[in-house]
């Protein structure tokens, strides 16, 4: 009811003068109200050229987004498989904003984490299944598309799968297993629709970045808080914002890329050396992890190389 109440009075011009929250609507009013103890590099798919989308022609595709169409994945898997390769998590690493998220949990800020995004990178930082709600899915766990079977699978499974240039299949009935993101046809996750219930009306900091805010029903999230709520927009524009109205009292508009905006904010926050020193030494931990992998697979190629070229043994004389 009082949503409602809230909506209509806004959408209306029927509420009373707004309280402001902010003493400033500016970066520094963000980080002196964060600080005040009230708070509680990777290719996207719609940029003209740079863009998935615009990068496809290679597949033979009917159209660009049947890669993710999941009628056209059940009869054509290998295109999608294929771009599975090239996008499949451990390709990249966790950037700035990624490990901010993971300062703000570690600092007991962090309600949940809302991401369109499917690389799992908010994992890797450091974030966990409780903290996350993943709306298009995400790579993590992988299901048999059979819906008499559904069995799940692992990461590592299907990592091994994709590179090895196997279409996977399920071990147990044959069908495609697909990992779990959310392709054109299918549901979100029932999670996405419970947790923004019980989130949003007592969330007091709403942070928006890295999207444009076209796709539903994800980009109705930010008419989802109430009126005393204040938005942080960094990178990206929304409906129901107001930064620079006569009327503007909440909402702050940070224009640069998400890494920028968030090392400027964790400077005003008194974080910056902190957060850096995150990223340098989780950075590293992943090098190192990478550098081990890629050893152990050079062993292992090198053993199956050096058996296929020895001579065979010569026969005992009987």
């Amino acid at each position: 009811v009082d949503f409602m109440r809230n909506l209509f009075s806004s959408a209306l011009g029927l509420s009373s003068a707004a309280e402001k929250v902010l003493d400033e609507l500016t970066l520094d009013g963000v980080a002196r109200y964060i600080n005040s103890g009230k708070s509680a590099g990777i290719p996207d798919f719609r940029s003209p050229e740079t863009g998935l989308y615009a990068n496809l022609q290679k597949y033979n595709l009917p159209y660009p987004e049947a890669i993710f169409q999941i009628d056209y994945f059940k009869k054509h898997p290998e295109p999608f498989f294929a771009l599975a390769r090239e996008l499949y998590p451990g390709q990249f690493k966790p950037t700035i904003c990624h490990y901010f998220m993971k300062m703000l949990k570690d600092k007991g800020i962090l309600r949940r984490c809302y991401t369109q995004n499917i690389d799992t990178l908010e994992r890797v930082a450091g974030l966990e299944g409780d903290d996350l709600i993943e709306a298009h899915g995400t790579f993590y766990t992988s299901h048999c598309v059979s819906f008499c079977c559904r069995k799940e699978y692992s990461l590592e499974w299907m990592k091994e799968k994709i590179f090895s240039d196997d279409i996977p299949k399920c071990d147990k009935c044959s069908s495609l297993v697909k990992p779990d993101i959310v392709f054109f046809g299918e549901n979100l996750p029932a999670r996405f629709f419970t947790s923004m219930k019980m989130d949003f009306p007592r969330c007091d900091l709403l942070i928006v970045m890295g999207t444009s805010l076209q796709v539903q029903p994800f980009a109705s999230l930010v008419s989802r808080y109430c009126s005393s709520t204040f938005t942080f927009l960094l990178f990206g524009f929304g409906e129901g914002m107001d930064f620079d109205s006569d009327k503007a009292y909440r909402d702050v508009a940070h224009i640069s890329t998400c890494d920028d905006g968030c090392l400027a904010l964790a400077d005003l926050l008194g974080w910056k050396a902190e957060l850096e020193e995150l990223v340098k030494k989780e950075h590293a931990k992943i090098d190192s992890q990478d550098a081990k992998e890629k050893a152990s697979e050079n062993k292992g190629a090198t053993a199956k190389a050096s058996s296929a070229s020895a001579p065979p043994e010569p026969k005992a004389e009987e």
